[in-house]
């Protein structure tokens, strides 16, 4: 049994602000995140793709985010528990207790819930024949670009994330872009830059086909496109990337009798409490009038619960709010000379 002040699920952005509040203001706490690696929906999703609304910082792609808030961390001792998923939470007197898949429990009176959307996959390709090259030559994320220098990629989808890598794999690769329709769903200037570079011969474009098989033995070969009529394309392939969106799914958050609005949380404004005494939300799973699904909204809402969690893991205690610029106590918990 592990005794921790708070217990955060969720080690992307947004976690990993709301320790650096805890740690700041005293409180011990560690991290659960049911993905393989920290920085969530930025490192599974998008760690290349570039991100412009981070205060203060003009551009940055998601791993250098994660890198940084992971820097910002280090005067401080965080356990991160990976790739183990939140089974059980139930009330123990004053606390939480806490058991995940991977055999740990928590004794907490404070459990912050940062899981993003909750547990996530990626909605996949129909033909059956796909699972066999699935983390191999097919993929429905990049973690790594250059495998794919020099190669024949075919990329499904009409969305951002589709038009977004069929335009930066164009420069280094043969690109193929299939989309179920004539219409997209990306951003209207990304649209116009990807016809362009289908005019100068940079992008294949097939609209109105869909996956219909893929071959191959030990590596992909090619795969058999359909259109609307039933016409069948062969394209020599040696990768395929599918963008068609997640699934979003709650998972065992949605058994906590937690105040539950589709698939968000209900918190109130002050704390991003929810309807449970000691059980917050904050990111993009929690929910409020006026909510902004943007990361500093996470960062803000992580620093107020934060400062929520003092008086249940310190109740004999008085928080008093202190700023990082003059406070001795701040400092030293930073490792800086005074």
């Amino acid at each position: 049994m592990k005794k921790t002040d708070a217990l955060i699920i969720g080690a992307g952005p947004t976690g990993l602000f709301t320790a650096h509040q805890l740690k700041l203001i005293g409180l011990d706490c560690e991290i659960v995140d049911n993905l393989d690696k920290i920085g969530g929906q930025c490192i599974e999703l998008y760690p290349d793709k570039p991100i412009y609304d981070i205060p203060a910082v003009p551009e940055c792609t998601g791993e250098e985010l994660t890198n940084n808030l992971l820097n910002q961390l280090k005067p401080f001792d965080i356990k991160f528990h990976l790739s183990e998923r939140v089974e059980e939470v139930k009330k123990e007197e004053n606390n939480w207790l806490v058991k995940t898949s991977g055999g740990n429990s928590f004794l907490t009176p404070n459990v912050i819930i940062a899981g993003g959307v909750g547990s996530f996959e990626p909605r996949k390709f129909s033909p059956k024949e796909c699972e066999k090259f699935e983390n191999k030559s097919l993929f429905y994320s990049v973690k790594d670009k250059n495998i794919f220098n020099g190669k024949t990629v075919s990329i499904f989808g009409g969305g951002d994330s589709a038009l977004d890598w069929a335009i930066e794999l164009s420069k280094e690769s043969h690109v193929n872009l299939i989309h179920r329709r004539d219409e997209f769903r990306g951003a209207q200037a990304t649209v116009d830059k990807m016809q362009v570079l289908v005019k100068d011969g940079k992008i294949n474009l097939f609209t109105k086909y869909q996956m219909a098989n893929i071959y191959g033995e030990q590596t992909l070969e090619s795969i058999d496109i359909k259109n609307d009529n039933g016409e069948i394309k062969n394209l020599k392939t040696e990768y395929v990337l599918g963008f068609f969106g997640l699934i979003m799914q709650l998972g065992p958050i949605a058994n906590w009798g937690l105040n539950l609005n589709k698939k968000t949380i209900e918190v109130d404004t002050e704390k991003f409490e929810t309807n449970q005494k000691g059980i917050y939300a904050v990111g993009d799973i929690c929910n409020y009038p006026g909510k902004l699904k943007l990361i500093l909204s996470g960062f803000h809402e992580g620093a107020l619960a934060a400062r929520a969690c003092f008086k249940l893991a310190r109740p004999d205690e008085k928080y008093r709010f202190e700023f990082t610029t003059t406070s001795t106590n701040l400092l030293k918990r930073l490792g800086k000379k005074e």
